[in-house]
């Protein structure tokens, strides 16, 4: 489809998109636009192929999103920790995803040795994870190692949440937010809980991350 024609088919589109929404329910927009109030935090990478609500099948308010190249967590990104702090904070969101994808370019990027300009600093908070899980990596042949280094990228991301001063507070005081840790298979469509013990991951790094004294 030609550029312009793309560009006015998705208003053509989000009119379509409003009156099936209209036509379920006449107050929709209405109910949304007063507040949203959702339950989950959703930190996912930017890839188009990988859009949040669709993935999970909620509708607009259920699902607050931040995504970036390869879902990361990182303690300099004032934009990621931002998003966790407003979640935590005043939307007292009950739940925190971190959800990778298995064929992640940015994932795949990082496991190159290649000079990639202005991506070899966020790139190489991943060769960091790579190189934590280096030998247990290297035995695995191509295809196996790099979806393990999703699986392994996504649950270092969720430890990085943990270390967030406002979940931290919030755990304290309610036993919320629960963070998980999920993969989308691109080829079936299906997330992947990757069964994260939240509480566990909280409680081994809390003797260096603590943040209550």
């Amino acid at each position: 489809m030609p550029f312009g024609e793309m560009y006015t088919q998705i208003f053509e589109n989000n009119r379509a998109w409003v009156a099936e929404m209209k036509g379920k329910d006449p107050d929709f927009f209405e109910n949304l636009a007063r507040a949203q109030n959702p339950d989950f935090l959703y930190i996912g990478c930017s890839d188009s192929r990988v859009p949040a609500n669709v993935i999970m099948g909620v509708d607009p308010g259920q699902v607050f999103v931040h995504r970036n190249i390869a879902n990361m967590v990182l303690a300099t990104d004032l934009n990621v920790q931002s998003v966790i702090e407003y979640a935590v904070a005043h939307l007292d969101v009950k739940h925190i995803v971190v959800c990778g994808h298995y064929g992640c370019g940015g994932v795949k990027a990082a496991m190159q040795s290649a000079d990639l300009g202005l991506l070899n600093p966020w790139l190489r908070t991943i060769r960091d994870v790579y190189r934590l899980h280096h030998d247990e990596l290297q035995r695995l042949p191509e295809p196996q190692r790099f979806r393990k280094l999703v699986e392994f990228n996504v649950i270092e991301q969720c430890v990085n949440v943990a270390k967030a001063c406002s979940v931290q507070r919030h755990w304290l005081v309610d036993h919320t937010p629960t963070v998980h840790g999920w993969v989308y298979d691109l080829h079936e469509g299906l997330l992947v809980d990757l069964d994260l013990d939240f509480e566990a991951v909280l409680e081994r790094i809390r003797d260096v991350y603590r943040l209550d004294g």
